[in-house]
């Protein structure tokens, strides 16, 4: 068995349990894909065909309005997973789009075999609702640290909850993921160096 893919059952033994056979089952339906930083692989208004477990690398799932404002969703780091849920699970054009930051390696689903494994293998759907319930509760509280912290609370807390992104992303997407500019940015940075100094 490849290193990817004890490491994607890895992170499913956190959550359930499976015989050998239905790890087995499992990796069948895995495909394993390495790509390069500035790959898309996903573009907004096409279908979204698999949801990706992220072995090594960053990635970065992005909206772009009618202005070409591009506003972060998310970052994925290994041992995460990153789709366009709204498009993948109901085959709809996508809203977003989700390039690489960092050469990647990826275990993929696609929508097919997800639900074969759930007919397969039932306590998968353990499994991923797990997955949407944690993703729920950071989205409900992103939200409400949006409407309730100022920006610098919101830098602050971005920083100390995920130290092992903010140092592999750039200023501009860690603005981008804030709603704040760049330049507001900068100057949150300087004034927090000026004040550990």
């Amino acid at each position: 068995m490849s290193a990817q893919c004890q490491k994607i059952l890895n992170h499913v033994s956190k959550h359930i349990d499976l015989t050998s056979e239905e790890a087995e089952h499992f990796s069948s339906l895995l495909q394993f894909k390495a790509l390069p930083r500035q790959s898309v692989i996903l573009k907004s208004g096409n279908s979204c065909n698999t949801i990706n477990y992220v072995n090594t690398g960053v990635l970065r799932a992005f909206y772009t309005d009618d202005k070409d404002k591009e506003s972060t969703i998310m970052f994925a780091i290994a041992d995460w997973w990153i789709t366009d849920m709204h498009s993948f699970i109901n085959q709809t054009p996508a809203t977003l789009t989700i390039e690489v930051i960092e050469d990647c390696s990826l275990a993929q689903l696609s929508k097919a075999s997800l639900d074969k494994l759930f007919v397969d293998i039932p306590k998968f759907e353990r499994l991923f609702r797990i997955m949407m319930q944690n993703a729920y509760i950071r989205e409900q509280v992103r939200v409400l640290q949006n409407l309730s912290q100022s920006a610098e609370e919101r830098y602050e807390n971005f920083i100390r909850k995920y130290p092992q992104i903010s140092n592999r992303v750039t200023q501009k997407q860690i603005a981008s993921y804030l709603g704040i500019t760049p330049e507001f940015l900068s100057a949150l940075r300087k004034n927090r160096a000026t004040k550990k100094s």
